[in-house]
């Protein structure tokens, strides 16, 4: 027996005309594509309940023991789509009468219907499928769904569209660049940006950036401290930066006639910024701390990060400054020894402090 399944993934005829499915027999499909007809004729899932009542005259005209009906999904996920397909084809052959093997033909508007092929070939074997679509708008609709289906899954969305729009803007971006008086940055501008998402794509950097933003969400509504301290200590870092460069257009504008060497630039570079860019590592390391103490996970130990910081940045700030020759060999030396001292002392005072208050906290604990 072949059955003829006029296949409606999307439930247009269920949802426009309240029709029941499935739709089983020739007169019941018949009269389902009328009434669907007289609800929304433009409708393409409509060609295909003719053309199974077609496909039924044609097979019962030569023959063939034939029955036709009509299954419909749901509006919205596939996968739910095909589930509820599936289910109707059982419920159709559950109901046929008939003691030969049946063998299905598909009826499809299109592409998209054709993903419940694998589902009533777990069911019934198929011996042909037979899409339906309007001529002139065949290629049409399949470049349609080919292209929604591109669009629906964001990887190749964010893939193709976001440098598309890069590209798209370059037009407005350099008539508002020759307004400006900036014709040639425009180009400076975008090929900038396009570089930027090639590399974040290719390095697999777009996870890492999400993870950061949603700790940074995450950490905003919890009321984390280093939120702030971390926006603080980049504003300190960019201070820092300026600073530095300041400090080495001062020290090359106080040579006479020999050249600023690679060493003396890092060093001047770091003199002038070493201030700021400690203040940013302390400001960070307490937010930090703070944190770990308001979720109950607060060591002493985690003291020694500010006094760290301090003693790395004055013996980097001794050092940028000797090579500058701004400073004495016995300046050096004695902040080398201050920052190992501080170092030390920091590690052993924090040490002592939280053994001796683990040491106080057992008993009562036991």
């Amino acid at each position: 027996m072949l059955l003829v399944l006029c296949v409606d993934l999307d439930d247009d005829v269920g949802r426009k005309t309240g029709i029941e499915t499935p739709v089983v027999g020739r007169d019941a499909v018949e009269s389902a594509a009328v009434e669907f007809a007289t609800a929304d004729p433009e409708d393409s899932d409509l060609n295909v309940l003719f053309e199974g009542i077609h496909l039924y005259d044609e097979l019962d005209r030569a023959g063939e023991s034939v029955e036709v009906a009509a299954v419909t999904g749901i509006e919205g996920s596939d996968v739910a789509a095909n589930r509820a397909v599936g289910v109707e084809i059982d419920t159709v052959l559950a109901g046929l009468t008939t003691g030969e093997d049946v063998r299905a033909i598909v009826v499809t508007d299109g592409a998209q219907d054709e993903s419940v092929v694998p589902v009533i070939r777990s069911r019934v074997d198929i011996d042909g499928v037979r899409r339906v679509v309007v001529r002139q708008a065949q290629d049409l609709e399949s470049m349609y769904y080919t292209i929604k289906q591109v669009l629906n899954d964001p990887e190749t969305r964010g893939t193709i569209l976001v440098p598309l729009g890069i590209l798209l803007l370059i037009y407005p971006l350099a008539v508002i660049a020759d307004i400006l008086g900036m014709p040639g940055d425009v180009f400076g501008l975008a090929s900038g940006l396009l570089g930027i998402y090639i590399l974040s794509r290719g390095l697999g950097l777009g996870d890492a950036v999400d993870g950061a933003v949603d700790r940074a969400r995450s950490g905003l509504y919890a009321g984390r401290v280093t939120i702030v301290t971390y926006v603080v200590a980049g504003v300190l870092l960019a201070i820092g930066g300026a600073s530095g460069l300041e400090m080495l257009d001062t020290v090359r504008g106080g040579l006479e006639s020999a050249t600023l060497g690679a060493t003396q630039a890092v060093a001047a570079v770091l003199a002038g910024a070493i201030h700021w860019l400690a203040a940013a590592g302390i400001t960070s390391s307490l937010g930090q701390v703070t944190d770990e103490y308001l979720a109950g996970r607060f060591r002493w130990r985690y003291l020694n990060a500010p006094f760290y910081i301090l003693a790395i940045a004055g013996v980097i700030h001794a050092v940028s400054l000797y090579v500058l020759g701004r400073v004495s060999l016995s300046y050096l030396a004695a902040m080398l020894t201050a920052g190992t001292l501080l170092g030390l002392f920091s590690t052993l005072a924090f040490a002592i402090a939280e053994s001796r208050l683990e040491r106080g906290e057992a008993p009562s604990s036991a």
